[in-house]
């Protein structure tokens, strides 16, 4: 089983274990309510039941493929990947691969796949890793009292990361690279 796959199932449980209730139970609620919209159902689970964001999308998500027919389980990490970089975004995946496969050597983290990105957490976001554009992978970070360079662009305050590295190639997953990232799944706890 991949990060991935088990951070969906880790963050499913966790669901379940904080709301009191069976994924069953959760989804009769969904269902009562009426609602059909992903935004709409997001935003009763995080008014009604006092869900954090990332749990209420994860689980509209899930509820929602389970009701097309497309079962309970998440998607594979390999779906999820495969849908972000696909046509001509697809060449970029060995940089993404790359960039994980050093993270992953750090320790225990969970990955929340978005529609075009994935968060990575600790107890909160440290890294976002995703294809900004068909030929540049984008790796946001957050961590605190790093001066920027021209390579560690620093952000302006209120965005999801406060800095980010541009990458056009998997050679410039570099020791540089990894030790910022280090230091923003450090501070992330």
């Amino acid at each position: 089983m991949s990060s991935v796959d088990k951070a969906l199932e880790t963050q499913i449980k966790n669901i379940q274990t904080k709301t009191g209730k069976t994924l069953d139970q959760l989804y009769a609620i969904i269902r009562k309510s009426g609602l059909s919209k992903h935004g709409e159902i997001r935003d009763m689970l995080k008014s009604d039941l006092q869900m954090g964001h990332g749990d209420a999308n994860t689980l509209v998500h899930i509820y929602l493929k389970a009701e097309s027919g497309g079962g309970a389980e998440p998607a594979s990490s390999d779906d999820v990947l495969d849908q972000i970089y696909t046509g001509p975004k697809a060449a970029l995946r060995p940089i993404h691969d790359k960039v994980m496969e050093a993270i992953n050597k750090f320790g225990e983290f969970e990955v929340a796949p978005k529609k075009a990105y994935i968060s990575l957490r600790r107890k909160k976001q440290f890294a976002m890793i995703g294809p900004a554009t068909n030929t540049r992978v984008e790796v946001g970070l957050n961590m605190k009292g790093v001066k920027g360079t021209d390579r560690l662009t620093e952000l302006p305050a209120g965005q999801m990361c406060q800095y980010k590295v541009k990458l056009n190639d998997a050679k410039e997953v570099d020791k540089e690279l990894i030790d910022w990232i280090r230091q923003a799944y450090d501070s992330a706890g």
